[in-house]
């Protein structure tokens, strides 16, 4: 492992240098990748895996979009494509239960009556295990229980994987039952197309990545542009310069050059008046919402998060009373703007 200086802490992380792809594909040639779950983890995991030769099915519910997107992705029924769950666990070496996490609750005793001592059982969430008392998902002893977390969405695992560039993962393993499982994980990390993988436990993965959906990854920069938006409505400008100055400046110019080149940087490239106030008001945002992440995470780490999650999730009219949710931000005057500002874009509106 490679042993990388991150601000000071010195971590080992694993490289496709030292673990190459034909690494992988050794460690993975006898074995048959079973993908539990069509969604966009299991479509961005399979298409990846199937591209870099290794031996993969796939298992998805008959009718709706999952099963249309596989059948148009190439899978074949009843060779690479399965409705019956079951027989795909039966079919596999290694399982990997990409479910929605209410979804793995539901599934779990047809899984857990399929699986075969040796078999591994791979999550790209530690919320099923780490929760068990709410979730029952306990593994028989004498399987591997693996993790590869992708640090973003599925659809951006395909086309990070496509441009060339991969995504960096989390790995762990919660039990070894084979004397294997940790060769298997980072091989599996590496086939799925990871840039480089570090290590976590179940138990940091879910906690880090509950708090950062909720947090900075979208809800907390939700919250904020919302707060920015209607704060400059209401004071008189018009939805085109609040939307603007909201999120269109942020994502289009701001966070691209952040991501490559860091806060640091961002601060000291823009104007004196913008660096001023914004290394000023930092403080000031950063003393106000402290204490709501501490309360956020003291929430995931309790299972308050968890509890809601999957009783809102499981409940019957769930999709219908979702839909209603994102319809109002859809609906919203600030993300109809948003639309709008989209379709002005340079490239899209060349001729």
């Amino acid at each position: 492992m490679a042993r990388i200086n991150f601000g000071g802490i010195h971590e080992e992380v694993v490289t496709r240098e030292e673990f190459p792809l034909a690494k992988a594909q050794e460690v993975l040639r006898n074995e048959t990748v079973a993908i539990l779950g069509y969604g966009p983890q299991g479509q961005g995991q399979s298409l990846n895996l199937r591209d870099n030769g290794i031996n993969v099915i796939v298992s998805q519910r008959k009718g709706g979009d999952g099963w249309e997107r596989a059948l148009a992705d190439g899978w074949k029924e009843n060779e690479t494509l399965f409705t019956d769950l079951e027989e795909a666990v039966k079919r596999a070496t290694v399982v990997q239960y990409l479910l929605s996490d209410a979804g793995q609750k539901e599934q779990w005793q047809k899984v857990k009556k399929n699986l075969q001592a040796g078999q591994a059982l791979y999550f790209s969430h530690g919320f099923s295990i780490v929760y068990k008392e709410q979730t029952g998902v306990i593994p028989p002893s004498d399987v591997d229980v693996i993790l590869v977390a992708p640090k973003g969405a599925g659809r951006t695992v395909r086309s990070n994987y496509l441009s060339g560039s991969g995504i960096n993962a989390s790995y762990a393993v919660f039990q070894d039952a084979t004397g294997k499982a940790h060769e298997r994980v980072v091989a599996l990390g590496i086939a799925i197309g990871s840039g480089y993988l570090f290590p976590t436990t179940f138990e940091n993965e879910v906690f880090s990545d509950l708090t950062g959906e909720r947090g900075v990854l979208m809800g907390a920069i939700a919250g904020l542009m919302k707060a920015q938006y209607e704060t400059l409505r209401a004071m008189g400008h018009s939805p085109s310069e609040a939307f603007n100055e909201t999120v269109e400046e942020a994502t289009q110019s701001l966070y691209p050059l952040v991501g490559e080149r860091g806060m640091d940087w961002m601060f000291a490239a823009c104007s004196t008046t913008a660096q001023r106030g914004a290394l000023d008001w930092s403080k000031r945002f950063e003393t106000a919402v402290k204490p709501l992440f501490e309360l956020l995470y003291r929430d995931v780490q309790s299972g308050v998060e968890t509890k809601r999650v999957l009783e809102t999730c499981s409940a019957p009219d769930y999709r219908e009373k979702l839909q209603q949710e994102l319809d109002e931000w859809k609906n919203s005057e600030m993300w109809q703007a948003g639309a709008a500002v989209r379709s002005l874009r340079p490239e899209n509106t060349k001729s």
